[in-house]
């Protein structure tokens, strides 16, 4: 097959072409609630890039990264609603807080020497005490929660993201595609290359001279950014706040899955994961309000059995699968994809 852009075959280049000429007019051939589900999936395809950097491509594994969606979204609504503040200014407080706490978490474990579960460990308990922290912060709603002004939603204001479902799901849009050319970047750039050496093998990284403290920290500080800004996305899209959802666990959960499913140190998997898992949990939600079931959990017990069949059957995520029928095989585990 003739080759084109680095290995890249023109089928799978025309797939691409033709998923993004079809997110492009989708608000204008889809309904509203349709819109709103792609709005959310393209959401969860965004974090769960920031996410994969940190964990699939430099190996450290992170289940509180809601952390870093609740600083930045608390942040520039905080920033905006007391100050009047634009979140396009706000964002990058919110990001520069976010890194902060990256750096922080960071430098306390690897400078100790902690890692895998233990590291996991401590991003959990970082989200835990930072939520409790704001359930308790009256200046940001406490547990009663932070809203914002929603007024302007049958116009767009963009400088102040404020407008209607169609400028939010363009911005979306944007940060998802711009979010898989940096990745992109980054993996051909000698950061990715070490950050690779570093997760097949820390020991021998360390053996031909990679500073691995630097290069997990900027791993970690790069993917708290990401994830940061993402939450100013939310916030400002659901124009209300509460602890509890914005540094919950179950959260980071959702935030990892579609990642785990899609393929996690791939580019597309992330993306293909959250295609696969927020329509079909839509779908569910339906058909029980439907039957008129009303069971709470219902649909992360449906996410549970997904990510367990896929562990099972499919390890590596559904994407690896799908690109050798492209002839996209090269991968994240010691290749450059």
């Amino acid at each position: 097959m003739e080759r084109i852009f680095g290995g890249v075959p023109k089928r799978a280049l025309g797939l691409l072409g033709l998923m993004i000429a079809s997110l492009i007019i989708a608000p204008a051939i889809v309904n509203a609630y349709v819109l709103s589900v792609i709005l959310i999936t393209l959401y969860f395809a965004y974090v769960g890039q920031a996410w994969n950097l940190m964990m699939g491509y430099a190996g450290q594994l992170s289940l509180g990264h809601t952390l870093y969606v609740g600083l930045g979204a608390y942040t520039s609504a905080a920033l905006f609603v007391h100050f009047g503040i634009s979140p396009l200014i706000g964002l990058f407080v919110g990001m520069a807080i976010a890194v902060a706490a990256g750096a922080l978490i960071g430098s306390m474990a690897f400078r100790f020497g902690i890692g895998g579960v233990y590291f996991a460990l401590l991003t959990i308990a970082f989200a835990e005490f930072t939520r409790i922290l704001f359930e308790h912060f009256d200046w940001v709603g406490a547990m009663g929660g932070f809203f914002l002004p929603v007024e302007n939603r049958d116009s767009s204001d963009f400088l102040n993201l404020r407008g209607g479902p169609v400028m939010f799901y363009y911005v979306i849009l944007f940060l998802c595609f711009a979010a898989l050319g940096v990745n992109q970047w980054l993996l051909r750039s000698r950061l990715g290359y070490y950050w690779m050496a570093i997760r097949e093998d820390q020991e021998a990284a360390q053996a031909v001279g990679i500073n691995t403290f630097r290069y997990k920290m900027i791993a970690v500080m790069i993917s708290a950014a990401m994830t940061a800004l993402g939450g100013v996305f939310i916030a400002f899209y659901y124009n209300n706040l509460f602890p509890a959802d914005a540094f919950g666990m179950h959260r980071s959960i959702e935030l990892i899955l579609a990642p785990i499913i899609g393929g996690m140190g791939t580019l597309f998997g992330p993306i293909l994961g959250a295609f696969i898992l927020t329509p079909l949990g839509e779908g569910l939600t339906i058909l029980m309000e439907s039957m008129g079931v009303k069971a709470a959990g219902v649909k992360q017990l449906f996410y549970g059995v997904i990510l367990l069949v896929i562990i099972r059957f499919v390890p590596g995520g559904v994407w690896p699968l799908i690109s050798k029928k492209l002839g996209i095989d090269k991968r994240m585990k010691g290749k450059s994809e």
